[in-house]
C-alpha cells in the first residue's frame, strides 16, 4: 500500500516540537511496511495555494492508494488537488477555531473518512462545536506517544543533565505559553500556590522532552481544549504525575490513577495537588501501563486498519468505521471518550 501523507503543522526554529507527533505516526507505518510518502509545508495563507499545486503534482508523478492529511487546511489543500480517496485527521485548533473550525466541518462532507484524534473532538467542548460523525465514515485516530523516547528515568540525573537545581520543586507546563488555548496562566497560578518553580515548553527540542519531563515533579496540561492532549501519555510514559483539565484524552488515561488529576480547573484544588506531590521527595505515577495502550506503534495499527477497510470495503460488505476496534472496524468511539473503555 502506498500512502501519501500531507500535513502543514512542521517544525520551526522556535517551536522544534511542533507535528513531531504526525512523524512518529509515519515512521511507526513504515515499520509496519506500508509505503509512506510525507509532505509537510508550514502554515501561513501565502503557503496554500502553492502546497495544492505541489500535491497536485505529487498525484500526477506517483500512484498512491489514498492520502491522509493531518489538520484541516492541509485536508482542503489535499482535497483541492484532486486526492481520492482522502482521510483527514482532526486534531484540535482545526475543529475549534472560528474560523478554521467552519472550514473543517465543511470539508468532512467531501472525504471518505472523517478521523478525529481523540473522541472529544466529535462533541462540544468549551461552548465550541465538534465534528459530525457521518455514519460510516468517522473514526478516532490518534496518533499516539512514542515509547522509545518516552521513559522513566532518573530524576536526579535528569536535572544534571540540564543543568536544573536537584532540589528546587519544578512544576513542568509542556505548551507554548503563548498559544492562549493552553492557560498557562492557569500553570503560573498552580505553580505559585505550591510555591513551585514552573519551566515553560515551546522551544525545547523534541530529544530533550523526556528529560524535561523526568526532570520535573508534576506535568501540568491546563488547557481549555485539546485534540488529543498527547503530553499527558508522554508523561505518563515516564511515570511522571500529571495535572490536567477533562480535556481530550486526559479523563480516559487518568482515570482511577493514584497521584495524578483530571479535574475542572480550580486554583485551590489543584493547588492543595500539587502541594502533596512535592512534599514527597521522588512523586512517581504507575502510568506506562497506560501510555501502551496508546502508543505510537499501537494506533499506526489502527490507521492501517482504517486505510485497509477504506480501499477493501468488500471485506464487510461496505465501509464502516463506527463499531469498536479490534475488527474490522474503526471506533469512532472507544478512545478518549469518559464513557469508552
Amino acid at each position: 500500500m502506498r500512502v501519501l501523507v500531507v500535513m502543514n503543522f512542521g517544525a520551526d526554529p522556535a517551536t522544534p516540537q511542533r507535528g513531531r507527533w504526525v512523524v512518529d505516526q509515519v515512521e511507526a507505518l513504515r515499520e509496519e511496511g506500508l509505503d509512506v510518502d510525507l509532505f509537510s509545508f508550514q502554515p501561513g495563507k501565502d503557503q496554500y495555494l502553492p502546497a495544492t499545486r505541489r500535491i497536485r503534482q505529487m498525484l500526477r508523478d506517483t500512484s498512491y492508494d489514498l492520502v491522509h492529511a493531518h489538520y484541516g487546511l492541509a485536508g482542503w489543500c489535499a482535497q483541492l488537488a484532486g486526492a481520492d480517496p482522502l482521510v483527514v485527521t482532526f486534531h484540535g485548533t482545526d475543529v475549534r477555531h472560528r474560523v478554521v473550525g467552519r472550514m473543517s466541518r465543511i470539508l468532512t462532507r467531501r472525504i471518505a473518512l472523517v478521523a478525529g484524534a481523540s473522541r472529544s473532538l466529535f462533541e462540544e467542548e468549551a461552548g465550541r462545536p465538534g465534528l459530525p460523525m457521518p455514519e460510516g465514515r468517522s473514526a478516532v485516530l490518534p496518533c499516539g506517544a512514542d515509547l522509545s523516547r518516552f521513559s522513566p528515568s532518573d530524576r536526579a540525573s535528569s536535572r544534571n543533565a540540564l543543568g536544573l537545581d536537584p532540589y528546587v520543586p519544578f512544576l513542568f507546563f509542556p505548551a507554548d505559553p503563548d498559544r492562549p488555548e493552553k492557560r498557562a496562566d492557569r500553570a503560573r497560578q498552580v505553580a505559585s500556590a505550591a510555591g513551585a518553580k514552573l519551566i515553560t515548553g515551546g522551544g525545547i527540542e523534541p530529544d530533550q522532552m523526556p528529560l524535561w519531563m523526568n526532570a520535573s515533579n508534576a506535568v501540568l496540561v491546563t488547557s481549555d481544549y485539546e485534540g488529543f492532549g498527547l503530553a499527558c501519555l508522554e508523561s505518563l510514559a515516564c511515570d511522571v504525575p500529571v495535572l490536567s483539565t477533562p480535556v481530550g484524552i486526559a479523563p480516559h488515561a487518568l482515570r482511577g490513577l493514584p497521584q495524578s488529576l483530571c479535574l475542572d480547573f480550580d486554583p485551590g484544588a489543584w493547588g492543595d495537588f500539587a502541594s502533596g506531590l512535592l512534599s514527597q521527595a521522588d512523586p512517581r505515577t504507575d502510568g506506562r501501563a497506560r501510555a501502551e495502550a496508546l502508543s505510537a506503534r499501537r494506533m499506526a495499527d489502527r490507521v492501517a486498519l482504517a486505510y485497509r477497510d477504506l480501499l477493501e470495503p468488500e471485506r464487510q460488505g461496505g465501509p464502516e468505521f463506527s463499531g469498536k476496534s479490534g475488527g474490522a472496524r474503526v471506533s469512532g468511539g472507544d478512545i478518549g471518550n469518559d464513557g469508552g473503555n
